[in-house]
């Protein structure tokens, strides 16, 4: 069967670049570059990714009892463009090619008649989220009410929120925020629920273990980012001093730094996210090699794109996920370029569970009308 690479697509706006990928027997899938400056990514992915991809084969890709002939042939592709392009090793092509990548398990999968899931191990059905704050500039008290209120409504049983400012050199969003969060969010919240808190590499090691113990004496249990995490070796320090989970790993998609995270053990919880590691490929690789070193993954998703529908085909398939999905709480108010990106609702919480869908590939529709009002570009062959 020839399954070649024949055409790729870019709908493309400011913050979002969905990818689509049509082979020459008219097969076709949906994915994602990451988001924020995608509009960017859109032009590396055109000029840097593309002509190495182009007619490559991908035949054999679609077998659907294992899924081992498209990772290879996946990460091979990723590996072309990465050679081909070893002047440039920096994240946005990775960004650039979480696209194409995500495309192609949207087709392989499609091809097959399963969800992604399926193909990579798992089953479709409900999957654990937690409520996932982004916001800094929001009072203690104010993060608390709105934690309670859809603890009531949605069943959300785990919470992650933010201490520190993001990248602060140590500084707080305003003086005394994280004092004052850490007990007002853990009290209102009360005995029975999971408590989170993410640093964005704020602190400094003695700063970070200081906060660390207000955690640990308050009940939190995941201590995201504490340092800077270009610092893997403060990171350490932090890690081998405080009783509760350190994590990190959201930033990074070189596999010489993962290979030194896991080896070390720098974090106790590894969170690579799909679209900055460049598709679910690399990060199968990452997820197993955390799985032989025996820590848990719980990958980063911390918005409502194709991010998080990704994330949650790997949760499911994946057996040394963490206990929880990572979904974003935000709306129109912090992410209004989120709005309408796809039909129906994908997201939707119950009893504080998502749904992977057991539709074929991803299981969602891009709403046509943004396809419509994005900008569109086309690499492909001609004739």
């Amino acid at each position: 069967m020839p399954m070649k690479i024949q055409k790729l697509e870019t709908f493309t706006s400011r913050y979002v670049s969905f990818v689509k990928v049509t082979t020459d027997d008219g097969l076709s899938g949906i994915g994602q570059m990451s988001t924020y400056h995608a509009d960017i990514t859109a032009q590396i992915f055109h000029r840097q990714v593309a002509p190495w991809v182009l007619g490559a084969s991908i035949a054999g890709a679609h077998h659907d009892d294992d899924d081992g002939d498209a990772r290879t042939i996946f990460a091979d592709l990723a590996a072309r463009v990465t050679e081909r392009e070893h002047k440039f090793p920096g994240s946005y092509i990775y960004r650039a090619l979480a696209g194409l990548d995500t495309a192609l398990w949207d087709l392989v999968a499609s091809a097959a008649d399963m969800p992604v899931t399926a193909l990579i191990g798992g089953q479709a059905g409900q999957l654990r989220a937690y409520a996932s704050s982004m916001k800094r500039d929001i009072s203690p008290a104010d993060e608390a009410k709105r934690f309670c209120q859809l603890r009531d409504e949605k069943g959300f049983d785990a919470f992650k929120f933010r201490v520190g400012a993001e990248c602060g050199r140590g500084k707080d969003e305003w003086p005394g925020r994280t004092e004052e969060i850490i007990p007002t969010v853990t009290a209102a919240l009360g005995d029975g629920i999971v408590k989170m808190v993410d640093a964005n590499s704020c602190f400094g090691v003695a700063r970070a273990i200081e906060v660390g113990h207000m955690l640990e004496d308050h009940g939190v249990s995941h201590y995201e980012e504490p340092c800077p995490y270009w610092h893997p070796d403060d990171t350490l320090q932090v890690t081998n001093a405080l009783a509760i989970d350190v994590t990190g790993g959201e930033q990074d998609c070189d596999m010489r730094v993962w290979k030194d995270m896991i080896d070390r053990r720098i974090v106790n919880i590894v969170q690579p996210d799909v679209m900055y590691m460049g598709g679910i490929t690399p990060l199968l690789q990452v997820a197993e090699m955390a799985d032989q070193a025996g820590l848990a993954c719980t990958p980063h998703a911390a918005n409502l794109s194709l991010v998080t529908i990704c994330t949650m085909h790997v949760l499911k398939a994946i057996p040394n996920a963490g206990a929880y999905l990572e979904l974003s709480i935000e709306g129109a108010d912090y992410y209004p370029w989120q709005d309408a990106l796809f039909r129906g609702d994908p997201f939707k919480v119950t009893d504080g569970h998502v749904t992977i869908s057991d539709a074929p590939g991803w299981g969602v529709a891009v709403n046509p009308d943004w396809l419509a009002n994005a900008d569109y570009a086309v690499s492909e062959i001609e004739g």
